[in-house]
């Protein structure tokens, strides 16, 4: 359960790092100073920003769990999704050149978000269900 309580650490740091923060929190000028494009209307990083949060809660009760010794199958198969969605979307967007004309900051974190949720999926595939969570391999809902 340690190594999916560290997963689960660094996905909350991750996200709220380089996503949730900076999209709900930052005023649009910063992120138009980093590269991040306009998008019209604002509202809609805003609400990216504030889903992001939410996956921050659910990970965040998830690493609860794991610290109590539970596993926290809704967490972990929201990260699979979550994250191996992100994989395919980042990498679509990495090969059809989607952020070559972003600014450096906002490419850096495409790229770091890209390699970061690779990791984070195979983490949370190989500590979850491919993980034992009980004697007999054999995951306890939490």
């Amino acid at each position: 359960m340690r190594k999916l309580s560290g997963v689960l650490a660094v996905k909350l740091a991750v996200t709220t790092l380089l996503w949730f923060a900076p999209l709900l929190l930052l005023p649009l000028d910063c992120l138009r100073a980093i590269g991040i494009p306009d998008s019209s209307p604002p509202l809609f990083l805003r609400l990216l920003g504030m889903a992001y949060l939410s996956l921050c809660v659910g990970y965040a009760f998830g690493l609860v769990a794991t610290l109590q010794g539970r596993y926290p199958r809704s967490t972990v198969w929201t990260g699979i999704v979550s994250n191996g969605g992100a994989v395919v979307l980042l990498s679509i967007g990495a090969f059809q050149g989607a952020w070559e004309t972003w600014g450096f900051y906002a490419r850096v974190m495409m790229w770091t978000s890209l390699v970061f949720t690779g990791l984070i999926s195979m983490g949370l595939i190989a500590f979850g269900p491919c993980g034992r969570h009980s004697p007999g391999g054999q995951g306890v809902a939490g």
